[in-house]
Order: structure tokens, then sequence, then C-alpha cells
């Protein structure tokens, strides 16, 4: 079996339309628009199956993230334990993986309906334990918290108590997941001031990526809400979620200006 392998080698079936990150996030034809689940919107059924599509995608290579970091990685590299909680956190996204398919077809959806981008699994790949452990468990496993939380919140309003009862279930895997993030990181750069604050730049390169251009935020109208007590249960600070919802506002400010000067551009 092969260690550190690339992106395009993971393994899937017909059923999969497969992106990149690069074609997601920097081909104009693609849109970073994330969608709101509003209960009240007319598309509100296709909104939640996109999302739950999304979930699914972010579950399956969260699951082979995991593996391979334990995979990957020798005692030389990372305390045992690390492994071991990455073989745990396996079993977890396992399960997730059949919940998620399984709340898709409950919603009406299917597999392959959506597009899967691999940016999740990217960042599973770096070369450096740590990095992952930034880029997967803290960050794209902390947006997971987030996601959760609304979708819960959103089983609720729908009067859907399958959907909340699962993405609940779901969640307190998910504050786990990014509290052992959170622990190792430190645990494995203590002593090591450049490392981890390397390794939490590219935290940030990956929260900012998963910002989508200012949708994820604090503000009643955020498409995607910070779940801020679930963040410090896993081991986040109220500086670091400050960080990542002014970065969002921020890019949210560009993006506004962006579409103004095109809406008001001589034709």
């Amino acid at each position: 079996m092969q260690k550190h392998i690339s992106p395009s080698a993971l393994a899937r079936d017909h059923r999969f339309n497969r992106q990149t990150s690069e074609e997601r996030f920097s081909d104009p034809r693609h849109s970073m628009e994330v969608g709101n689940v509003d209960p009240g919107a007319e598309d509100v059924a296709d909104r939640a199956r996109r999302r739950m599509h999304g979930i699914f995608v972010g579950e399956i290579q969260a699951l082979e993230g995991a593996g391979r970091t334990a995979f990957d990685f020798d005692t030389n590299d990372v305390p045992y334990e690390l492994k071991l909680d990455m073989a745990r956190q396996c079993w977890d996204e396992a399960r997730h993986c059949e919940i998620s398919i399984k709340l898709a077809e409950h919603m009406g959806g299917e597999l392959g309906e959506y597009v899967e981008t691999t940016t999740l699994f990217e960042a599973a790949c770096h070369k450096d334990p740590v990095f992952r452990l930034a880029g997967v468990n803290r960050a794209l496993e902390g947006l997971a918290i987030d996601v959760f939380t609304q979708m819960r919140d959103f089983g609720d309003e729908m009067g859907d108590p399958i959907l909340s009862y699962c993405e609940d279930y779901m969640l307190a895997d998910e504050v786990t997941h990014v509290r052992m993030g959170s622990k190792w990181l430190r645990s494995v750069t203590e002593g090591d001031p450049e490392r981890r604050k390397a390794a939490l730049e590219f935290q940030k390169v990956v929260d900012g990526l998963f910002n989508f251009r200012g949708q994820r935020g604090e503000e009643v109208d955020s498409p995607i809400r910070l779940a801020r007590e679930f963040r410090k249960m896993a081991g986040f600070t109220d500086d670091e979620v400050d960080d990542i919802a002014e970065t969002s506002l921020k890019q949210r400010t560009e993006l506004e200006a962006e579409r103004l000067a095109v809406a008001t551009a001589p034709q």
C-alpha cells in the first residue's frame, strides 16, 4: 500500500463527478455560493439536498484523510496515541458516511447528484502531519461544526426530527475531532513555535477558502453561522473565532464591492 497518495488517486465509481479545488476556487464559471438553507425559500428542498450531498462528500474524504494520517506516518513522526485517535476518527467518519447516505435518501437525494470537490482530502495530503491537523481537524472539521449546528436547527424548523437527531449526533463527534486536532497540534509543536505558527497560518488559508467569500459569519443573514460555543468546546479560543468572523466579513465586503462595480459599469 502506497504512502502519501495524491488526491487524484482516490477511488470512486461512476456515480461521482469530481472537481478539483483549482476548478472550484479559480474558475469564474464555478460559483462560490453555498446557498442558505432558509426554510421559507421556494427552492429549500434542493438547497437542503445540495448541502447534505456536500456533507457526505466531506465525511467520506474525512474518513480517507484520517486513515491516511494514521497510515502515512510512523511513531518517529507522531505519537502512537495520535495514530489511535485518527483510527477512532475513521470509525466515526464511517458511521457519518452511512448516516449521510440515509439522510440524503430521506431528503429525496442520491449520491452523485452534485459535484464532489477534493479540497478536504487535498488538505489531508500535506507532508507535515501538523499541517493536516490544522487544515483538516481544525479548519474543515471546524466548518463541519458550523454546518451540523445549522442543519440540526434547520431540521427543528422544518419539523424533521430524523434530520435534527442525526445532525446532533454527528455534531458531537465533530466537536471531538476538532478537539483532538487542537490537542495534538499543540502537543506535537511544543517547543517548536515556528512550526506551530506555520501550521496555524495554513489553517487560516483553508478557513479563508471555506468562508466562501464571506458567506460564513455570525450575522443573522450568514448562509453558514459560526457555532462559537461548540468551537470553544473543541479547543478554539474566542480570538480564533473572531479572526474567522472578521476575515469572512472582509471577504463579504469585497465581494459586494465587486458586484456593485459590475452592476454600475458602463455597458
